[in-house]
């Protein structure tokens, strides 16, 4: 994973979604119109957090978020998300 051209400011981070569901556990392959969105993925780039309150994530994290938290961009031609760390349900562990 290369490292990305951004730095989020204040409490916000940058999260790279996980892959969508390709087919069910049966062997069913998903259409793409009825794929669900991703809740979990990697953190690639943090903010400083604010005054007294340092973030708890860092880069690398395995995290599991809100169904609609977030904003897609795209950098470098790569989707992400940019969210507020309150957006942030879990850090999984391993």
């Amino acid at each position: 994973m290369a490292a990305i051209k951004i730095k989020p400011l204040a409490d916000r981070v940058i999260i790279e979604s996980a892959v969508a569901e390709e087919k069910t556990a049966g062997g069913l392959y998903i259409p793409d119109s009825a794929k669900e969105k991703p809740q979990k993925g990697k953190v690639v780039a943090v903010g400083t957090g604010k005054k007294d309150e340092p973030l708890t994530v860092k880069v690398g994290d395995n995290v599991l978020y809100g169904k609609y938290a977030g904003t897609e961009i795209t950098i470098d031609g790569k989707d992400y998300l940019i969210m507020k760390e309150a957006d942030i349900f879990a850090v999984l562990t391993k």
